[in-house]
């Protein structure tokens, strides 16, 4: 049989591909034209957030050299920062900063205050893995923590 495409969400400029199977696999491509500068001053790259799986988004996370996120938090969200490349310093809740790199996950459970800063030389590139799935109107920018 053949598989059919389906969107994901957001589409995109329509670039990405994602191809599903009558049995429910899937297999997407998302398009690094269709990266995109977010509300938190990071570039994002949506890898995975589709109605046929409510329950979990993945999205590719780029911030250059010095640069770092709003503080924010997501609402009824639990999110997962997976680190493939660079060095990071992390602040979540009421952890102290720590400096995060390749392999590292942090967990940032639903409302708790984060902030990702890109403290090397080369681009930070993480995944963020959302459960249930991103939504926009989940987001809240909040006030910068002081040290």
């Amino acid at each position: 049989m053949s598989a059919r495409r389906g969107k994901l969400r957001p589409a995109g400029t329509g670039r990405q591909e994602l191809r599903l199977g009558p049995d429910g696999s899937a297999i997407c491509r998302p398009c690094d034209g269709d990266e995109f500068l977010s509300a938190e001053n990071v570039r994002i790259l949506e890898s995975w957030n589709t109605e046929q799986d409510p329950d979990v988004s993945i999205a590719r996370a780029r911030l250059e050299k010095g640069q770092s996120t709003v503080t924010h938090a997501l609402i009824d969200t639990e999110e997962r920062y997976l680190v493939v490349s660079g060095a990071g310093s992390v602040r979540i809740g009421t952890l102290d900063a720590e400096t995060v790199g390749p392999g590292d996950v942090v967990f940032i459970p639903s409302g708790v205050t984060q902030t990702i800063r890109n403290i090397g030389e080369q681009d930070l590139v993480f995944y963020c893995i959302c459960t249930p799935a991103f939504r926009a109107a989940n987001y809240r920018s909040l006030p910068d923590r002081s040290d």
